[in-house]
């Protein structure tokens, strides 16, 4: 008879079983033996807690088919999707060679649904209109972690063939032809009290991430799980401010790949970019750095026009470093003395330019030496590469359908529609902080590995890599130490620490900035545009994804809030009886 032992682990609330191999419960024993442990950007050694190496063909990921994975059968509908999410659009696959992957399938194909829309008035069942069918697969509530270094090997989706001029240049030629990258993918991870998709469940939810109560900057109605609130049951902690922030690991398609954390409430106005003169300027402008408002091409430029703020703006400090998969163009290389003289003498004029600003565009970022040492600096595009740029887009106006305040996408007209108290009243801005990388041929054609550490804490960070190389490094100390006016109406968050699950998708969209032909009609529209039906031609377009790890740092020495644990309901951050309680 074998002795079975469980143990209560006081930081997940869960009971666990040890493993007779020694193999942690979540690691796929397919992972390799030198892949069991990391050395972290730091110099610390993580170990491998979670893996699954999709090398198991045909697999389901249907509801209660699979211990970790669960994919959806649901019309998406935001950011003005148009595709279906289904079970059939995604399993695994091994090819002849032996490769063996995860995929996600997108496909061409038209579908009316008839869907319940809460945001019209009144409320009623629409017919909603898509042309994809695609899939997105989710590990909520069944697997969480809070804190670690997730790496994953990633071919993106896209027209491969000799129809795309792209590629004839070779795989380290940044993407030019954006029309041939239609769809976008995403591998991203959210807090296990919002279920990405379901509404209901991430309204005032997403994407908090604050722990303060200061009804007289923020009001806590907006915030569904509130510091304000003493006793706020279901097992939560009280006066604990709790939401549903998002990690982007990599997001986005064509020539730009999206490395973003999303986190609320967002900056006021009087911190963020300025806005453009609408009788002056294009709402297009921002995107090419073209405006003539003066400060509306990008945050701190110029530096007098943002002096006249008595503070600064935006989040301080973010770290920008480049992408050497690329080709280097001499044209594009930065010398740091340069720019460090242009920063300290003043940015004056209205836009930037590679001898004037740093390569991020960000006047604001970190120019420091990468990790202390060597010779190149953050910020600064030493070697001509492709070279992340600091992300124009910051953030969203979030309000419920009956609100009437200015700033929502769709105010209610107060004196001509009724309201339909289809929801509890909230408007707020979320920020997203993030960089917008441009993306070499061969993430399309080959698989790449793409890395993300995030450290909890007041000394933590989230950086992200491609290859083991940094791109971009929120510290926390941005997020906490924001710039502040002399009556501090700046709130102030903590970096993301809520148990996250993992989610991968292929969306497609009408408004985002890779889109399918005739985008919002089907694929072909008439069929007159030869170039658009070889797009076409080319679905069923695939998202492939080799491998996924997790590793954390185990070690005992580590500061109170830096959190390495695994679970979805821990005991710093409980969500079971939330979710129980509100499963419908």
């Amino acid at each position: 008879m074998v002795a079975c032992v469980t143990a209560k682990n006081s930081t997940t609330g869960s009971t666990t079983f040890p493993t007779k191999s020694g193999i942690r419960i979540w690691v796929d024993p397919a992972t390799p033996d030198d892949r069991q442990t990391y050395t972290s950007s730091r110099g610390r050694q993580w170990d491998l807690v979670m893996s699954d190496e999709f090398n198991m063909p045909n697999r389901s990921f249907r509801p209660g088919h699979d211990h970790i994975w669960t994919s959806l059968e649901k019309p998406d509908g935001v950011n003005g999707a148009m595709e279906l999410y289904s079970h059939n659009m995604t399993s695994t696959k091994c090819d002849d060679d032996g490769t063996c992957y995860f995929y996600i399938k997108a496909i061409d194909e038209f579908s009316v649904i008839h869907v319940y829309n809460m945001y019209i008035h009144p409320p009623q069942f629409v017919d909603a209109y898509f042309f994809y069918r695609a899939a997105m697969v989710q590990s909520w509530n069944k697997f969480c972690y809070q804190g670690g270094m997730i790496e994953t090997r990633v071919q993106l989706p896209g027209v491969t063939t000799s129809d795309n001029p792209d590629i004839a240049l070779g795989k380290d030629s940044k993407v030019k032809t954006g029309k041939y990258y239609p769809t976008w993918p995403g591998i991203w991870m959210m807090g296990n009290l919002g279920r990405a998709i379901f509404s209901a469940s991430t309204n005032r939810m997403w994407p908090f991430s604050y722990d303060k109560c200061e009804p007289d900057l923020f009001d806590p109605s907006y915030q569904r799980i509130s510091a304000c609130n003493d006793n706020p049951g279901y097992g939560l902690n009280p006066n604990q401010g709790r939401g549903a922030p998002e990690i982007d690991v990599l997001e986005g398609s064509a020539s730009l790949v999206s490395s973003s954390l999303q986190i609320g409430p967002g900056m006021p106005d009087e911190y963020r970019v300025m806005g453009i003169n609408y009788g002056q300027d294009p709402p297009s402008c921002i995107y090419g750095g073209t405006c003539t408002t003066p400060g509306a091409n990008y945050v701190g430029v110029p530096t007098a026009v943002y002096n006249k703020r008595g503070h600064k703006s935006w989040y301080q400090g973010l770290r920008y470093a480049a992408n050497n998969y690329c080709k280097q163009d001499p044209k594009a290389k930065q010398d740091y003395s340069t720019i460090a003289a242009s920063m300290k003498a003043g940015i004056t004029e209205n836009t930037c330019s590679v001898d004037v600003c740093p390569a991020s565009t960000d006047a604001y970022g970190d120019l420091s030496l990468i990790d202390g040492k060597g010779e190149d600096h953050w910020g600064i595009n030493s070697n001509g590469t492709c070279y992340p740029l600091w992300n124009v887009y910051t953030g969203a106006y979030l309000c419920d359908p009956d609100n009437t305040y200015w700033k929502c996408a769709k105010p209610r007209n107060a004196t001509t529609t009724p309201k339909s108290n289809a929801m509890s009243q909230f408007n707020y801005q979320m920020d997203a902080i993030s960089a917008n990388w441009p993306v070499h041929v061969g993430a399309y054609t080959n698989f790449v590995v793409y890395q993300l550490e995030w450290v909890t804490g007041k000394n933590g960070y989230v950086r992200w890599m491609l290859g083991g190389s940094p791109l971009f490094e929120v510290p926390s100390e941005s997020i906490w130490n924001v710039p502040q006016n002399v009556n501090k109406t700046n709130p102030e968050k903590i970096m993301l620490e809520e148990p996250m699950y993992l989610i991968f998708n292929v969306a497609l969209s009408s408004s985002w900035g890779a889109t399918p032909p005739n985008p919002g009609k089907k694929c072909r529209g008439d069929g007159s545009d030869e170039e658009a039906n070889k797009i076409c031609d080319a679905f069923p377009l695939y998202m492939k994804i080799d491998y996924i790890r997790l590793y954390q740092d185990l070690a005992d020495d580590l500061e109170e809030d830096n959190y390495m644990h695994v679970g979805c309901d821990p005991d710093t951050h409980p969500t079971k009886k939330w979710i129980d309680a509100h499963i419908d």
